[in-house]
């Protein structure tokens, strides 16, 4: 069977959720009237659910035939960003707006819904419909996660949107995302005033240390081969020229893909804090606080994402793009079953639309959800129909 000769009798319609999404934006956990919109469309497919997390939804695809469980998922949160795309569907609430695309993520899982409940007598076991809240904020998968929403689940897909041209996609094997970790580091000395340093404890030089040892480990303890990024984004410290600072802070992103790459900076920021203190006489204190964990393609479920995108988009759409060192909350339901993640192309520079997620004047051709809302439902009914 293939989804992509039934999605133009939806098309409409897709575009049509896609557009009301747009105008009525939501932050993380707070999805509130998104998720109200979710239920009306799917009681009118006659899909049960349950509500989920704060604002999530769990939709159930039951087929008439037993089989397997896969699960589908799509982000329902939007950004904080004042809108300058211009589309005549704009953010109707100001400062409020879908700049990462989860408007066409949920509107292509309801057309995948759509099209599924059509074929419902033939499906061989069921499809899940996750409709998950605050990916923003990394929060929302281990939500949905923790009422059961992955219970009896085999296997999971999902998608997101990149500026890669429409009709071509990116499905690999292998690590795609990376894992994400803020770290916020506190100096605490004493005080005093800049003529005599020698009754001080300063903590801007310690600090500054702090910074230039950091990238150095990078180079010398961790395998070239297994890409880390870490930033410095904040360093606060000081009230006055001449008044030595007795508090700095800074806070740190790590960005990573293997665990024992993460493990090692870890550790060595903890030594390096360790050593610093000692040399200094200043107290300070690592807080490492996790965002999300990399994401990895599982390779069985990955090719057969791969055959299912080829019977939508056709041969050699297939881009194979490069890790990207972003992260998202995807990883934690590969936790729980093996897993596959897409990148769709939504890129036309005739329509503008070659903006990345975060943009504001970020925008979708429509034409690339019919592709995405196919490849939902072909990747659920292949998946389904080899494991029967």
């Amino acid at each position: 069977m293939n989804f992509y000769d039934k999605v133009e009798g939806i098309e409409e319609k897709i575009v049509e959720d896609r557009r009301h999404l747009h105008e009525n934006p939501e932050l993380s956990s707070q999805e509130f009237e998104t998720q109200k919109y979710i239920m009306k469309q799917l009681d009118a497919l006659n899909i049960p659910y349950e509500k989920v997390g704060t604002t999530s939804l769990v939709g159930h695809i039951v087929g008439e035939k037993s089989g397997k469980t896969v699960a589908l998922r799509a982000d329902i949160d939007a950004l904080p960003i004042l809108e300058q795309s211009g589309a005549a569907y704009s953010s109707k609430k100001e400062g409020l707006m879908h700049a990462c695309g989860h408007d066409a993520h949920t509107a292509m899982l309801l057309g995948a819904a759509r099209m599924l409940t059509e074929v419902r007598e033939q499906l061989k076991g069921e499809v899940r419909l996750l409709f998950q809240e605050a990916e923003e904020t990394f929060s929302g998968a281990e939500k949905v996660i923790a009422d059961g929403g992955m219970n009896g689940v085999d296997a999971v897909f999902g998608m997101h949107g990149m500026p890669i041209d429409v009709g071509s996609y990116d499905i690999t094997p292998g690590y795609r995302m990376a894992g994400c970790d803020t770290i916020y580091v506190k100096f605490e000395g004493v005080s005093g005033h800049g003529s005599m340093p020698h009754v001080a404890k300063d903590t801007i030089l310690p600090a500054a240390e702090f910074i230039t040892q950091l990238n150095a480990m990078i180079t010398k303890f961790v395998n070239s081969q297994s890409p880390v990024v870490v930033t410095v984004g904040k360093f606060n410290a000081g009230t006055k020229a001449n008044i030595i600072s007795k508090y700095a802070k800074l806070d740190i992103s790590m960005r990573y893909l293997e665990e024992e790459t993460r493990q090692t900076i870890h550790g060595k920021i903890r030594d390096l804090a360790a050593g610093l203190s000692k040399i200094y006489d200043v107290k300070i204190e690592v807080e490492i606080e996790e965002s999300t964990i990399s994401m990895s393609n599982d390779p069985h479920i990955a090719e057969i994402a791969m055959k299912s995108a080829e019977k939508v988009f056709g041969a050699n759409k297939n881009v194979h793009g490069p890790i990207m060192m972003g992260s998202e909350d995807m990883p934690y339901y590969f936790k729980k079953a093996p897993g596959a993640y897409a990148f769709i192309g939504y890129r036309n520079k005739e329509k503008d639309t070659i903006y990345f997620p975060h943009h504001e004047k970020f925008n979708i051709d429509e034409d690339y959800m019919k592709c995405g809302a196919a490849l939902h439902a072909q990747f659920a009914w292949d998946f389904l129909e080899l494991n029967s």
